[in-house]
């Protein structure tokens, strides 16, 4: 409505304008009036151009202060068209973004699906395999508690090999001390070969247990002892011979130590013992005493040697020279236990019977054996033992 008003208004005013023009362009004509000197002619015609202009002044005026569109169309077009063409490109590009996101928010629904499925997968494949480790987990625990088991067996059999180590430690001791023994009897086997030996090197040729009650006394012990030994050599050597000369040679300075250790307090043992190997008819003999606290080496009941017959063993022979190794191992504890007594006491009737009976035995039966000492005995002291049939064995 506010258009047609506006066009009404504008034809109204020009024509109230060109009827005002034309009026005074005539009376401008009529009195001849003349403006910036032009000729009156002149002058109405510029009159009458004035008058036009005034016309679409105001009627452009009119249109401007009543219509804003004209307005913001007339001085606002080209930025609004530029705005217009941003904007578009702004929409082309949010369309090109809007359609980008809408192709992101597809490939995201179908990796969200694609995910669900995965997950689905996952979860599937989790409880199968919670089903499948089930059995493992428990198949777990029984090994564990088998390791447990394992390990704290390990550990028994570690510390029953360290008390076996042990064991065997002492055996190989006593097999060290057997072999030294042995090459001794080896050693003197020989020299008994070589020529007739009737004294052996270490053997004890007096002994004497001395308690003194006074120091004063050890020279007169000493003295006693070393003519004991000196008769005993001789009647080895020179038998039949009286014994009216010293062949018994031991060194001063071993007589000085032993003096000087027997005045110490307490019950010791002494023995002259051969240096060497002498042969039958020799001059001297070489010898050196030997001192040691008196103590108890054997006690009553001990069982000194074990040993054992096989079912093959059944010659009085065979049995005979068992029993003679079972006496020789008895014999060797007791000189690792301190005694200076040369060999073991024994029944010899019980010897023989004991042979007899063992090669007497059943067929296919063993047997085992031990030598025990039937009383105590301190370090001179002779060692009386007696072999005992422990038990047949079928």
């Amino acid at each position: 409505m506010s258009g047609w008003l506006l066009i009404v208004a504008l034809l109204t005013l020009g024509g109230v304008l060109s009827t005002l023009g034309d009026r005074l362009g005539s009376r401008v004509g009529k009195a001849r009036l003349s403006l910036f000197n032009l000729r009156p002619r002149r002058t109405a015609v510029v009159i009458t151009v004035l008058t036009g202009s005034l016309i679409s002044a105001l009627s452009l005026g009119l249109m401007l202060l009543v219509s804003e569109r004209l307005r913001t169309g007339l001085f606002e077009l080209e930025r609004l068209e530029q705005s217009l063409r941003d904007s578009r490109s702004k929409l082309s590009q949010q369309q090109a973004a809007l359609q980008q996101a809408d192709n992101g928010r597809r490939l995201a629904l179908a990796g969200l699906h694609e995910a669900e499925q995965t997950s689905r997968r996952a979860e599937q494949r989790a409880q199968t395999l919670r089903r499948e480790l089930q059995p493992l987990q428990q198949q777990r625990r029984r090994l564990e508690q088998e390791r447990d088991r394992l390990s704290r067996d390990v550990r028994q059999r570690d510390a029953d090999i360290r008390r076996t180590e042990g064991e065997l430690a002492v055996v190989r001791q006593k097999i060290n001390a057997g072999e030294q023994e042995l090459k001794t009897l080896e050693d003197n086997l020989i020299a008994l070969r070589r020529g007739d030996v009737v004294i052996t090197n270490g053997l004890a040729l007096a002994t004497a247990k001395v308690r003194l009650q006074r120091p004063d006394q050890a020279r007169e012990v000493i003295t006693a002892l070393l003519q004991q030994a000196n008769r005993q050599a001789f009647a080895r050597v020179l038998p039949g011979q009286p014994p009216d000369r010293q062949i018994l040679l031991v060194s001063r300075g071993d007589i000085s130590k032993l003096e000087q250790l027997l005045i110490r307090p307490g019950s010791w043992v002494v023995s002259i013992l051969s240096a060497a190997n002498v042969l039958k008819g020799e001059k001297q003999v070489l010898a050196f005493p030997d001192i040691r606290p008196n103590r108890e080496v054997v006690s009553a009941g001990e069982v000194m040697a074990t040993t054992s017959l096989d079912p093959e063993d059944r010659g009085a022979e065979q049995v005979r020279r068992r029993l003679n190794l079972l006496l020789a191992a008895a014999y060797a504890k007791a000189q690792r236990q301190g005694t200076v007594t040369d060999g073991l006491q024994y029944d010899p009737v019980a010897f023989n019977q004991l042979v007899r009976r063992l090669s007497e035995r059943p067929a296919g039966q063993a047997a085992a054996l031990e030598a025990v000492a039937l009383r105590s005995a301190e370090t001179p002291d002779p060692i009386v033992v007696e072999l005992q049939l422990i038990h047949p064995k079928p």
